[in-house]
């Protein structure tokens, strides 16, 4: 029913590589002749694996009953940027406060399909968090490798109270995928970053879920770091479509921190390879990210679906944080940049004012909650006394 094919030279490839001999990155092909649709487009009971027969499993799933994630819509901002529908789907709250979820349940079991014993990632702390819970719950050993310093406290509290083995590099992200790479293969581990194909069949399901509540937007919105969530949810579009269950694919916008934005870079110059950045750094540290794992498949999208890539300034994240939170949507600094890049690009008249768009935000506002007390400060306190309090709310 399914293969792994590379992206670049097209040949098929055993079950268990994360890359082509060439190289390449690989990715799951369904043979829709194959695929019978057990799912009805009704906007119910919204899951992952309500979408099991476009999933590549073949055993029972290991779930925390990830998906189902709300979409919000956001009618003020929509008065001021003069844009006719903006929703934000909320994709910080899964179980774990990240997208990452929808991944790591295809991803965990199919580490039990093939029998492994233990999983690993390197991480900006999503990742770690959810792959941590996911091995927990399926009884798998699980090792973390982040950059020391550069990681939210609230994930990495997630990945060590799930019993994930937490080792800090002295390096960035890019260096710990390199290490964990090599230690998967001498080790006979199962790497459970983007570059497993099937990590990102999961993270396709939020493309599912789009059209099946909302019907298809004109454009998706979303942070970009490692680049495998945007081109996962464009492979969700265009396997809809190739079923005859949707007409037309939205334009795919990636949003990158301007310190950490290789794929803005090469798409400003019409690239399809990066220059990776060499010390990325950003507010966002879910997306300070410099050679992204992902970036061929990110750029593919963008271009085939006639998309766009944009930077944001920390600032404009910052901005973009407080206007959730002020509509009641709670999310980490990463997590806001595509709705700033929706506004910086509604600003520039790039974002037809007649639009449907979907604004992803992939990760909860408890993610980080250092940054909050940075930008928004640190609560006032006085004495217990009513005369003191009544002073601050008068």
């Amino acid at each position: 029913m399914y293969t792994l094919q590379c992206v670049e030279c097209g040949k098929e490839n055993k079950e268990t590589n994360y890359n082509c001999e060439c190289g390449s990155l690989l990715e799951v092909r369904f043979d829709f002749d194959e695929v019978s649709v057990d799912f009805k487009l009704d906007g119910r009971d919204l899951r992952v694996w309500k979408y099991r027969s476009l999933l590549p499993v073949k055993s029972d799933p290991v779930t925390l009953k990830e998906g189902g994630t709300p979409l919000y819509r956001l009618e003020r901002l929509e008065k001021e940027l003069g844009i006719r529908r903006i929703y934000v789907k909320h994709e910080g709250l899964n179980p774990s406060g990240s997208f990452k979820d929808r991944g790591m349940t295809v991803g965990i079991t199919k580490a039990l399909e093939f029998r492994k014993k233990a999983v690993a990632c390197a991480s900006t702390g999503n990742t770690s968090a959810s792959m941590a819970m996911y091995a927990a719950k399926a009884g798998l050993k699980a090792f973390v490798l982040l950059p020391a310093g550069k990681v939210a406290l609230g994930k990495v509290a997630q990945a060590l109270m799930h019993g994930a083995d937490v080792i800090g590099i002295k390096g960035n992200f890019d260096d710990a995928l390199r290490i964990v790479r090599e230690v998967c293969d001498k080790a006979d581990i199962y790497l459970l970053n983007s570059v497993n194909p099937y990590r990102l069949e999961g993270q396709k399901t939020i493309a599912f879920e789009i059209v099946d509540e909302l019907g298809v937007p004109d454009a998706v919105l979303l942070p970009v770091g490692n680049a495998g969530n945007i081109s996962a949810i464009y492979k969700g579009f265009k396997e809809f479509k190739e079923l005859g269950l949707i007409e037309r694919i939205p334009r795919m916008i990636g949003i990158q921190a301007e310190g950490a934005s290789p794929i803005y870079k090469a798409f400003k110059e019409g690239r399809r390879e990066i220059t990776p950045f060499a010390n990325p750094e950003t507010i966002a540290t879910a997306i300070r990210i410099g050679n992204p794992v992902n970036a061929k498949k990110a750029l593919r999208a963008i271009y085939e679906s006639k998309g766009l890539a944009e930077i944001v300034s920390d600032e404009e994240i910052v901005s973009a944080q407080k206007i959730l939170a002020k509509n009641g949507i709670g999310v980490e600094p990463a997590s806001a940049s595509s709705v700033a890049g929706l506004i910086k690009l509604a600003k520039m008249g790039k974002i037809d004012r007649d639009s449907t768009v979907v604004c992803v935000a992939t990760g909860n506002l408890l993610k980080d909650p250092e940054t909050v007390i940075k930008v928004c400060g640190e609560p006032k306190i006085v004495d217990a006394e009513i005369e003191k309090v009544m002073a601050l709310v008068t």
